[in-house]
């Protein structure tokens, strides 16, 4: 009777602790092979994940001019022009 229970105990086992283990490893590990082989085939070549995966050398930032868009050369126009005007007026006192 002894080693019916152990059986019973044994067989127990298997079905509820060694199988969902071993079907809980099998599925994961399908998982990361299926992720190895998209990762080293496409996944590499893409522009996006490249740059998120650190694996494209960053480009040099370039400092933007000073005098970049229509409202700078606007107040740098009117500046330059009440300078001259500034000057005309002293050339004239003189």
């Amino acid at each position: 009777m002894a080693s019916g229970g152990l059986a019973a105990a044994s067989e127990f086992a298997v079905v509820f602790l060694i199988r969902p283990v071993l079907a809980i490893a099998f599925v994961f590990t399908l998982i990361l092979l299926s992720w190895y082989v998209a990762w080293r085939t496409v996944l590499v070549h893409v522009p996006l994940v490249q740059e998120i995966a650190g694996l494209r050398p960053k480009k040099p930032v370039k400092p933007k001019p000073a005098n970049r868009g229509r409202f700078a050369k606007f107040y740098q126009n009117q500046a330059e022009a009440a300078q001259s005007l500034v000057q005309c007026l002293k050339d004239l006192t003189a």
